[in-house]
């Protein structure tokens, strides 16, 4: 959903507002952008300063087939999309905004601001603030759940990464962080399912760590130094960023170097980065610390505690990790292709967590025009 119409806070819109300015007004609605000859092998990186400027590059360029993009578009706009974007090296191919969503309008992410909070985490714990083998409760004090003292000094920080924590899911509002809707049901790292509350106390985790607010320490490790705009704002019991899509693609770029923003090394824990984008453990080998995962034996969905065989996105490269949110907000990473795929909306059939049949149909698209 958009965000004015998400939030009334004018105070709030004002601040991401005057944060984004990210693309040239002529070519917002436009999907055409200029050619770049010959093929670039370099990374860009777009400038963190706020300006207009992105390096833009032809499908011609790469071979891709034009005669597919409109498929494309109808399928797009069909299923409620408001902004989509394909990077490619860190330039532009595709550039796509629909009905009156404009460069400058911004959007929750929903569960794909999971990554955000995942590598903020590494970023805390490189800086010696937290070890993610920590006890949650070194940072929340005692108390923050509705379990024994044993029980709840078990839970650690990679527990809340991999929401592996143990903790009830069948509680009447999985979101709710309150203790008393925090109750034990499994022994820690036995089960996987996708409990919002304990990745939501990530935050505070990382807030109460750094002795900061959580926007700002995000702000200084990650926002300003990619040249982000955007804010993570309190949603009932939820911590929604909100951006523009050119700055989630921003994210992505920094995803595929790893850490690193062009000279500036932001997270320099490979150990950990290799960690995040690939299987954290054996109950869901497709889900990292709060990525998605492509191209594994199995995987298993938010809601549901059944495993299923096969790949997470079947057409989609093996190798895909993903940002994946409520009502299909998707922020694809390709490091085999070096491309970006971005998109926001609203839900194209049912409102699911993450992952929906979207995926799968948005790719077979791709394909069309990338192969």
């Amino acid at each position: 959903m958009k965000f004015p119409q998400y939030f009334s806070l004018l105070i709030v819109s004002s601040l991401l507002f005057a944060c984004s300015s990210e693309s040239d007004s002529d070519t917002e609605k436009s999907g055409t952008p200029a050619v770049i000859t010959p093929v670039p092998l370099d990374t860009y990186f777009p400038p963190t300063t706020r300006t207009d400027e992105w390096e833009t590059v032809s499908m011609k360029t790469f071979g891709w087939d034009e005669n597919q993009v409109d498929n494309l578009y109808t399928y797009l706009e069909d299923n409620d999309t408001d902004a989509f974007l394909i990077l490619k090296d860190g330039r532009i191919v595709i550039e796509k905004y629909f009905g009156d969503f404009t460069k400058d309008d911004n959007h929750a992410w929903n569960s794909a601001g999971k990554n955000l909070t995942s590598m903020l985490t590494g970023i805390a714990q490189q800086e010696e603030y937290i070890s993610i083998t920590d006890a949650t409760s070194n940072y929340l004090g005692e108390g923050w759940s509705s379990l024994t003292i044993d029980q709840e000094s078990s839970i650690t920080i990679e527990n809340q990464l991999t929401m592996t924590t143990g903790l009830d899911y069948n509680v009447e509002d999985a979101f709710c962080t309150d203790p008393e809707c925090l109750n034990y049901l499994n022994e820690i790292s036995t089960t996987w399912f996708y409990h919002n509350a304990p990745y939501t106390l990530l935050d505070d985790v990382i807030a109460n760590a750094t002795n900061t607010d959580f926007n700002s320490y995000f702000s200084e490790k990650i926002k300003e130094p990619t040249g982000m705009q955007g804010l993570f704002i309190e949603v009932g019991y939820n911590n929604v960023f909100f951006s523009t899509a050119r700055s989630m693609a921003r994210f992505g770029i920094l995803n595929l170097n790893k850490g690193v923003w062009n000279d500036t090394i932001i997270l320099s824990d490979i150990s950990y980065f290799n960690s995040m984008t690939n299987s954290s453990q054996d109950l869901n080998l497709s889900y990292g610390y709060l990525y998605w995962l492509n191209g594994k034996s199995s995987y298993r969905l938010p809601g549901s505690e059944v495993e299923f065989t096969g790949s997470l996105i079947p057409n989609a490269p093996a190798d895909l990790y993903a940002g994946l949110g409520k009502n299909d907000q998707k922020l694809y990473m390709v490091p085999s292709l070096d491309l970006v795929v971005v998109r926001m909306g609203g839900a194209s059939n049912e409102i699911l967590l993450g992952p929906s049949s979207f995926d799968n149909e948005l790719w077979e698209l791709i394909n069309e025009i990338i192969q």
